[in-house]
């Protein structure tokens, strides 16, 4: 079967383009807290021998069903207030290699005094200010849900902070709504990071798109006397960050998460390939039966002259002649002496 090359020069008929798919993202309170059991000790939830972090899944984690949705954990640097003699305080070296490792992660290293930056809450990355974050609550979402990264201007997380009892009898909403365009958010080594802020609560935290993280200070509960209750015991952040375990603060955390969303952003880069049909090539079929006796056979009324093929398939090959990609046309395209054709082939990865 005789098969129709035709050369495609890389400068006038190969084109490269990106485009950017947003999926909604919507997480309730309701299936990070109290949706498979009871309180604190639900299907979805896994914790770790280690008790360095918590997972939390959409649907009992056991089940082939489940899909891992993010992770929390709870850290402060070795400078806060908090920190006290190592060993001392319930997981202290724990929570503060939690910070570091964030830390080094997202933000990197100072520099020549080589240790790690401490979270803002602005974009100016100026310590001296005196706007850091030291103590803190991080949700690491996954890839399933973040894909390629979070899209800038679209996260809105709400909280409550009332009572253990009634916590969303008081609620905070924070946004990135001021991260919409490029001015409201700053790239580190983790990527691009914006603030999330409200205008009657102030910051509540920054949020980093590429690696999908949140960092929420703890100041955001700096009024709620009882942000855990165990046992009877209540305990404000403070008193949860050096005494409690972490994973005791990732409870107290999805008992007081209202709502959360983001739009999540798949990158396809595509490559466009123009392939184009001249006028006097492509008009005779390839398909066996368009021969006879090896010659290709022309029907000789006037009503078919001149010849006419119809083109059903392209391939892109490669310079040996080998076979690499078929793209199929959704209908038949009438192809003759009289007309020519463009037609264009993209290859999504």
């Amino acid at each position: 079967m005789p098969i129709n090359y035709e050369v495609i020069n890389p400068n006038t008929d190969v084109a490269t383009t990106k485009t950017l798919l947003h999926e909604v993202i919507p997480l309730t309170g309701t299936i990070v807290s109290g949706t498979y059991g009871t309180f604190p000790n639900e299907g979805n939830i896994k914790n770790y021998s280690h008790g360095m972090f918590q997972s939390v899944y959409d649907y009992p984690y056991l089940s082939s069903s489940a899909n891992h949705i993010f992770d929390l954990t709870a850290g402060f640097d070795e400078s806060s207030s908090l920190s006290g003699t190592l060993g001392a305080r319930l997981q202290q070296k724990k929570k503060i290699n939690m910070y570091n490792q964030f830390s080094q992660v997202l933000l990197g290293y100072t520099g020549s005094s080589n240790r790690v930056r401490l979270f803002e809450s602005d974009l100016t990355l100026d310590e001296t200010a005196g706007r850091v974050i030291k103590e803190a609550i991080f949700v690491n979402f996954s890839r399933l849900l973040t894909k390629d990264q979070i899209k800038r201007g679209s996260v809105s997380i709400t909280l409550g902070t009332a009572s253990w009892a009634a916590p969303f009898a008081g609620r905070k909403t924070f946004t990135d709504s001021a991260a919409s365009n490029t001015g409201g958010t700053l790239s580190t080594v983790g990527g691009d990071y914006g603030v999330l802020s409200s205008s009657t609560a102030g910051v509540g935290g920054v949020v980093f798109y590429q690696a999908g993280v949140m960092v929420l200070t703890s100041s955001i509960w700096a009024g709620t006397t009882d942000f855990f209750s165990q046992s009877l015991t209540s305990r404000t952040i403070d008193n949860q960050l050096i005494s409690g375990s972490i994973s005791g603060s990732a409870d107290a955390f999805r008992h007081r998460l209202f709502n959360v969303q983001f739009n999540n952003t798949t990158e396809i880069n595509s490559s466009v390939y123009f392939c184009r049909a001249s006028h006097n090539k492509f008009n005779y079929s390839s398909n066996p039966t368009y021969l006879r006796d090896s010659v290709i056979r022309v029907k000789n009324n006037n009503r078919d002259n001149p010849p006419v093929s119809y083109i059903t398939t392209i391939g892109l090959y490669n310079s040996q002649n080998e076979l690499l990609a078929v793209a199929k046309l959704s209908e038949p395209l009438r192809k003759d002496p009289t007309n020519e054709l463009t037609l264009r082939v993209r290859l999504d990865y």
